[in-house]
């Protein structure tokens, strides 16, 4: 996330978060196997994909023979299991159908020169066993809409106006973008509305896509299910020829994020919509590993919700922007800690996730600050 500078907006830094840390207690041997974990997490973030162990970059493949180390014991396995954000130490499922089966197929291993499995002629049939889930490859029936933009592409890669370079990561996965997979250019039509599926460990944020490619055909995949198949199958992005020059000016500061509490308190436990917003400079994961023992959580475990990542700009500065919109429908709690003294919690908000998700997304346009939060309706509207 770029873009606004919200230092003329604050004065100084009300929370207390530029603070010297803590000095930071004696590691166990628990606490370097979660931090060794938590880099892995991190490669995985940034690049879309597991590390891998074959590799010659050396850093990556460290990272990959340390989860293969890891997902080799079952031990290791239980004791990282509430980090594991991503579901790397997840055993996949095994595809349900034929068209699964060649989704997933992230190398290539399936690829058919010779047109045999090419299907998109052939009249479409519902299969019985078919899920929303399921992002099924058919026939794009407006394809001739798209086909002048690959036309163009290929036409601006040939005059030098654009290039192809290694996948940048997910957060290029953006409506309007063009990429190549397995030698097949695709093009990024739409990008739906945010949905979040409930696991037993944690809330799943996740995109629709709608993903046109250059053979007539398109797929419905989750914006996620796209990254690690670019990721792991050495996908290319189609980007302006100074994209290393853009590239070069994007400084991530940190990570706001927001959370939501397992605590049994009666006062708190039967709050709906009741989230923290904060920020961390570091993974979230590391922030939050005591969360039981500090105040500022409840004195209680929390689960991560959504995390967002910025760049080129002060991150404790948008996580006090939100504050302010959502000042009005802040927690008004007590507790006293374990060490007799009474605290009062800030940084606790009633209020939606799909509605900090927006609002998020409006500061980094800069559309916020003609928005305020309407407690009553529980959404974001102009102000008057």
């Amino acid at each position: 996330m770029s873009g606004v500078d919200f230092q003329s907006i604050f004065d100084s830094d009300e929370d207390g978060l530029l603070d010297t840390p803590e000095k930071a207690p004696k590691l166990t041997s628990s606490d370097r196997l979660e931090r060794s974990f938590l880099e892995i997490v991190e490669f995985y973030r940034e690049h879309g994909r597991v590390p891998r162990s074959d590799t010659r970059e050396i850093a990556e493949r460290k990272l990959g023979a340390r989860l293969d180390g890891i997902l080799a014991n079952e031990d290791k396995i239980a004791a990282l299991k509430h980090l594991d954000e991503f579901g790397l130490l997840t055993e996949p499922e095994a595809p349900a159908s034929l068209d699964d089966l060649l989704d997933g197929d992230d190398l290539g291993l399936l690829d058919d020169g010779t047109g045999i499995l090419d299907t998109s002629d052939l009249p479409q049939r519902k299969s019985p066993e078919a899920t929303a889930d399921a992002a099924q490859r058919v026939r794009a029936e407006d394809f001739e809409q798209f086909e002048p933009l690959f036309q163009q592409k290929h036409a601006e890669l040939a005059d030098g106006t654009a290039k192809l370079v290694s996948f940048p990561g997910m957060q290029h996965i953006v409506e309007g973008s063009f990429f190549v997979l397995n030698g097949v250019m695709l093009f990024i039509a739409d990008v739906g509305e945010t949905q979040y599926k409930t696991t037993t460990v944690r809330v799943n944020r996740r995109e629709r896509l709608r993903v046109i490619f250059e053979n007539g055909t398109e797929s419905s995949m989750y914006r996620q299910s796209l990254g690690i198949r670019m990721g792991e199958g050495h996908g290319q992005a189609v980007v302006p020829a100074a994209f290393e020059s853009i590239l070069a000016d994007d400084v991530a500061t940190g990570y706001v994020y927001v959370l939501r509490s397992l605590s049994d308190d009666p006062q708190i436990a039967g709050i709906a919509d009741l989230h923290k917003i904060g920020f961390s400079r570091g993974p979230v994961e590391a922030r939050i590993a005591h969360a039981e023992k500090q105040p500022t959580y409840l004195m209680a475990p929390v689960e991560i919700l959504a995390s967002y990542r910025t760049y080129n700009m002060k991150t404790s500065a948008l996580e006090n922007l939100l504050h302010r919109v959502f000042a009005e429908v802040r927690l008004d709690v007590s507790q006293v800690g374990k060490d007799g003294r009474r605290y009062e919690p800030s940084e606790w908000y009633v209020v939606p996730l799909e509605v900090i998700d927006q609002a998020v997304a409006m500061i980094a346009s800069g559309g916020i600050v003609d928005f305020e939060y309407d407690m009553v309706n529980k959404a974001l509207k102009p102000r008057v």
